[in-house]
């Protein structure tokens, strides 16, 4: 569960909420700095900030944050030389700094504004004052970090901010924490087919927003594929409403070279219009080399192209290849460079696909 996930759980939730924010992070540990988790009442929680050391008894702290509505600042140290001292080897490792908040109504606001602005793709800010004696906050704000790239009108920064009631907790040695939260990447999927369940599923698993879309309209329904966006309508018609951007993913595993040649011709021709060649983060391609060759052939070069798709695991069949799909998007959303030094095929025309390799996902 990321912020994202939090602010829709914030808006659809009237129980007491607090939030636990990993405000600092030295050494080995699960999760970053930043990370967060929501806990309710009568125990519930949602996410994670540890592979489960800590829950537990950060639940206690919360149900005391929760009664009084006072924050509190709680630190754990888990490095080698204090391990011992909870009772256990946990082996977790890391010293955590975590900030139990109220959910009133001030972070809920922020939490909710947060939210709408996630939804549009607009990176935020989120920045709190607070007390160094007894980690009231005294004021929350919210701020628009636009993209290189973004539309004029979500470039313009944006600064909300909210007092909070635990103001009066004010005290000298006053501390500023700031972190940015990133909007959730938007996957699109053309292609509504059995195979494409398991791909969904999984890549909404990993932190995607997913949009499925497909000309046929008995295939794309929520039954199938629940928690994703549903587009019905043929290339010409949807790729208008898409509105691509660079923080896109693009998968085509329709199976249906015409519709996929159509939506290729759009794609590139916009990539050409932009003159900036940063019209989408990753495009993917189910089937062969040869395939995909001809499927590209004769159209501009298509940069971050991955085909065929999905990290070289040798699966089979539609739950292992939708693994090696959500393994590869997954390895580019976190910059890494898995398969560093594999052999890349040149297409008919010398064009190296990124994702080319000797065994992959469908080929």
């Amino acid at each position: 569960m990321d912020m994202h996930d939090i602010c829709k759980l914030v808006q659809s939730t009237e129980t007491k909420l607090v939030l636990a924010t990993a405000v600092y992070v030295e050494g080995h540990a699960y999760r970053k700095q930043g990370v967060s988790m929501l806990f309710a009442e009568q125990g519930l929680m949602y996410g994670s900030i540890s592979p489960g050391c800590i829950e537990t008894d950060l639940s206690l702290h919360a149900e005391h944050v929760m009664s009084t509505g006072l924050p509190q600042k709680i630190v754990y140290d888990m490095r080698p030389d204090d391990d011992l001292s909870w009772g256990e080897n946990m082996g977790c490792g890391g010293l955590l700094h975590i900030l139990l908040e109220p959910v009133d109504a001030a972070l809920k606001q922020i939490l909710l504004e947060m939210g709408g602005l996630l939804d549009r793709g607009i990176q935020v800010d989120l920045r709190r004052t607070c007390s160094g004696e007894v980690g009231g906050i005294r004021d929350y704000s919210v701020q628009c970090i636009p993209h290189m790239n973004s539309e004029p009108s979500k470039s313009r920064a944006k600064i909300t901010s909210y007092l909070s009631p635990a103001a009066q907790e004010w005290h000298s040695g006053a501390w500023l924490y700031s972190h940015t939260y990133t909007p959730k990447p938007r996957l699109i999927v053309i292609g509504a087919g059995n195979d494409t369940i398991p791909v969904v599923r999984m890549a909404l698993a990993s932190g995607f927003r997913v949009v499925v879309a497909d000309w046929r309209e008995a295939l794309v329904t929520a039954e199938r594929f629940p928690g994703a966006e549903l587009l019905v309508g043929f290339p010409n018609d949807i790729y208008p409403r898409l509105k691509v951007s660079s923080q896109d993913y693009i998968l085509l595993i329709s199976h249906h070279y015409p519709h996929e040649r159509t939506f290729l011709e759009l794609l590139s021709a916009a990539d050409t219009d932009t003159n900036i060649n940063m019209s989408y983060a990753y495009l993917g391609i189910l089937g062969s080399r040869t395939r995909t060759s001809k499927l590209i052939e004769g159209l501009p070069a298509l940069p971050r192209l991955h085909a065929p798709v999905g990290l070289a695991i040798g699966s089979e069949g539609p739950e292992e290849i939708a693994i090696a799909i959500a393994a590869e998007l997954i390895s580019v959303k976190r910059g890494q460079q898995w398969g560093a030094g594999k052999e890349e095929k040149a297409d008919a025309e010398g064009r190296n696909h990124s994702g080319c390799r000797k065994q992959s996902a469908n080929g």
